[in-house]
């Protein structure tokens, strides 16, 4: 049996028809993918973020497939946490899984991801979606969890000058978490259309140039380019912090002793909390609508991932199901 899907090798993204069906095992699920999403990290695979070679993608709602042992999750709609661990190392047994010494990554790190018909992740990954919830606003729990684990890093108090710089794909649904904080909250913009689409949430937008040095008590980089890096580090004011969220193929120079001298906070920050995020789209509390650009089926892939590459291009869909 085969199946169709996305294969990334050497850096290069084909369409297959030959892929085979993966064969859960013990403790897993088989999942058929219904829609997935392409985000920064899948373009900058490509680019090579890692040495990856297999079928690509993590941002996904599915539905169970087989679940042999727990066969009462077979039709169960699900989205999935994309970090698969071994639950014993230090790391795990601290509680910090997502650093698990030998994890693989779902599409990212020694595991095929979602970007074909099928795939597997342990039951323990997987999280029931809310029938409120549409396959469309599912999609985004990842990157939302990612938005939301800022908040469970840093204390963001209401009287914070906060400064989100990218106001792409994941800055987008960052911003709108930060707006219900209290906090004094700015986004940094380059095209129109992305002030018009924060000023409908009531978030304010500035354009680089009229950011003060030192003006923002926490900065959010989600640029995925080391101009950004630059910028944030300016708008940081002394003893403030640092946020993290770039993913991408690329050094960035770093000049190590104004950190010290500034006593700056480097936080870097990654995946999430998937369990807070479904509540947050049950409750409508993020606008996922706005932030989808196209949708492509998968035959064509390819297309989504150049249409997703392009600039200004928010989130693009791809239906499978």
């Amino acid at each position: 049996m085969t199946m169709k899907g996305l294969w990334l090798e050497n850096q290069q993204l084909t369409y297959r028809t030959d892929l085979p069906i993966p064969e859960p095992g013990p403790g897993e699920a088989l999942i058929k993918t219904r829609l997935a999403g392409v985000c920064a990290t899948d373009l900058e695979m490509r680019r090579g973020y890692y040495p990856f070679k297999g079928v690509p993608g993590h941002e996904f709602v599915g539905e169970v497939a087989a679940a042999p042992g727990n066969e009462g999750w077979v039709g169960q709609r699900v989205v999935g946490e994309i970090n698969l661990v071994c639950g014993a190392c230090a790391a795990c047994q601290a509680g910090r899984g997502h650093h698990c010494e030998s994890r693989s990554v779902l599409g990212i790190l020694g595991k095929d991801g979602v970007l074909a018909e099928f795939f597997t992740l342990p039951m323990a990954n997987l999280h029931a979606v809310p029938e409120a919830v549409s396959d469309e606003a599912v999609v985004f729990t990842e990157p939302l969890a990612a938005a939301l684990e800022i908040q469970q890093q840093v204390h963001i108090q209401p009287g914070m000058k906060v400064l989100v710089v990218g106001a792409g794909r994941l800055g987008l649904l960052i911003a709108q978490t930060l707006r219900l904080t209290g906090c004094d909250l700015a986004v940094v913009v380059r095209r129109e259309a992305q002030a018009e689409l924060l000023a409908g949430w009531g978030i304010p937008s500035v354009a680089e140039k009229f950011i003060p040095a030192g003006s923002a008590d926490l900065v959010v980089e989600a640029t995925g380019s080391p101009a950004g890096f630059a910028l944030s580090r300016e708008a940081v004011r002394p003893a403030g912090t640092l946020v993290l969220k770039s993913t991408f193929a690329g050094d960035v120079s770093l000049n190590l002793s104004a950190l010290v001298v500034d006593e700056i906070t480097l936080v870097g920050s990654r995946c999430g909390p998937f369990e807070p995020a479904l509540r947050f789209l049950a409750a409508g509390l993020v606008d996922t609508d706005a932030l989808v650009h196209a949708r492509y089926p998968l035959a064509e892939g390819l297309a989504a991932f150049e249409k997703a590459a392009e600039r200004g291009v928010l989130k693009v869909l791809v239906g499978v199901g």
